[in-house]
């Protein structure tokens, strides 16, 4: 597949409607999640971005029928499947391949997987999700893949290590085929994580606690089939919010699930961007202060990542270059990942103002003009990112390495072109 590249012409201001796509980080456990039944599922507004058509691959793999019906809906039927049959290089492809451990120890009593594959934004543990499935009853060998098997899972009272999203969606998901109550402690509670839970209950599941950190999972669930909407995807909100400040470009972003969007709207009130929730939309004024909102007593800010509730990880490269464009200085801190700090010298090239303390820490003071620049995208959220300096900095960018904004963000340059953004994608789509 020839690599894509983004071609920015800045200096537009945007103006219009957009909806968000539907949550990739909801979708991917989801399909994952739909071998559990062997019942036909219908999954509506699941994003067609590379990461879910290469799971589709992968239940494909192991003899589920899966069929597009329309852009954005999915038909699985997984009446009868086999682990033995999962394809290795789809695996490594994306990490979203661990989530088939659960639905496939639960529907076959075994699964090898090969290490998951994915974003190169720093170490993510797979301990959690093995402390966890062992818990439940399953054996786990690791050599060149790991091995997962389970005669039979049974209920326990678990408590993860780390409140990790996708351990907890596959303790979730063997949880509900497992025999007796589950007690899942320590438990992320991001709205993908609810997303699941919700779809888990629409195929017979009894679940309680959805959205806290303790949930309650009465197995074994008898399973039928369901019709289900995937939420639509609040990084996407948050990463469109900054895109309307950064250009000063009113933006309603529809269908926005505003209810998941509290810890959001605050740290962009931080950078002193107000949003106005009208029904179920958002409405981002081109009236913004863009005035860094001071700590009490006139000291500087921190906007810093922390689990759900709070503003998550995945918007702070966003956060970032909004930053560069609001006056005043803060400091962020981003404490999840290792890496995903690094491409701030990107922004500084391009005219930042930003000092890079260490891997997890970056003081940004605003307002900076930047200007065009050449740059690769390391990961799907610093790829949008540099997508948002891009938009709205002097003179052209290049973006290369672009698929990894298209492993995240669904046709996202027609989608902003459609808003009055000039990107030049290359190759062009067909169709």
């Amino acid at each position: 597949m020839a690599p894509i590249q983004y071609i920015v012409e800045g200096g537009h201001r945007l103006s219009g409607s957009i909806e968000p796509s539907g949550n990739k980080n909801s979708a991917l456990p989801i399909i994952a999640a739909a071998l559990l039944t062997e019942h036909p599922v219908t999954l509506e507004n699941v994003p067609r971005i590379r990461d879910t058509e290469t799971l589709v691959e992968l239940i494909r793999s192991v003899g589920a029928a899966a069929e597009w019906t329309a852009r954005n809906t999915l038909h699985i039927h997984a009446k009868s499947i086999s682990a033995a049959d999962l394809d290795p290089e789809l695996c490594v492809r994306i990490r979203a391949s661990i989530l088939l451990a659960g639905p496939l120890l639960a529907r076959c009593g075994e699964v090898m997987l090969p290490p998951p594959g994915g974003d190169v934004i720093g170490r993510r543990r797979l301990d959690t999700h093995v402390l966890a499935l062992e818990q439940l009853g399953a054996k786990v060998t690791a050599t060149d893949r790991l091995e997962f098997r389970a005669a039979k899972l049974a209920g326990a009272d678990v408590f993860l290590d780390e409140p990790s999203v996708t351990a907890t969606e596959n303790a979730l998901v063997a949880a509900v085929a497992a025999d007796g109550i589950t007690y899942l402690r320590n438990a992320a509670s991001e709205p993908h994580v609810q997303d699941l839970a919700n779809f888990l209950v629409a195929l017979g599941a009894k679940i309680e606690g959805i959205g806290t950190n303790t949930m309650i999972i009465h197995g074994p669930a008898t399973l039928g089939g369901a019709t289900y909407r995937i939420q639509p995807d609040h990084i996407e909100v948050g990463s469109l919010i900054g895109l309307a400040a950064v250009t000063r470009s009113p933006l309603r972003i529809t269908r926005a699930g505003v209810e998941h969007l509290r810890s959001i709207r605050m740290g962009f009130e931080r950078l002193g961007i107000v949003c106005r929730v009208e029904g179920d939309d958002l409405i981002v004024p081109s009236n913004q202060t863009l005035k860094i909102q001071d700590d009490f007593g006139g000291h500087v800010p921190k906007l810093e990542d922390q689990p759900w509730p709070a503003f998550p990880a995945d918007l702070m490269s966003i956060a970032i270059v909004t930053a560069t464009q609001c006056e005043g200085v803060i400091l962020m801190f981003e404490k999840m990942f290792e890496s995903r700090m690094f491409f701030v010298d990107k922004l500084i090239a391009m005219g930042a103002r930003i000092v890079l303390c260490d891997p997890h820490r970056a003081i940004i003071a605003g307002p900076s003009r930047l200007h065009g620049a050449t740059m690769t995208s390391p990961d799907i959220r610093a790829g949008m990112a540099m997508l948002l300096a891009a938009v709205c900095a002097e003179g052209t960018s290049t973006i290369n390495n672009a698929d990894q904004i298209e492993r995240g963000y669904e046709r996202i340059e027609e989608r902003l072109n459609a808003l009055g953004a000039k990107i030049k994608r290359v190759p062009e789509r067909k169709g």
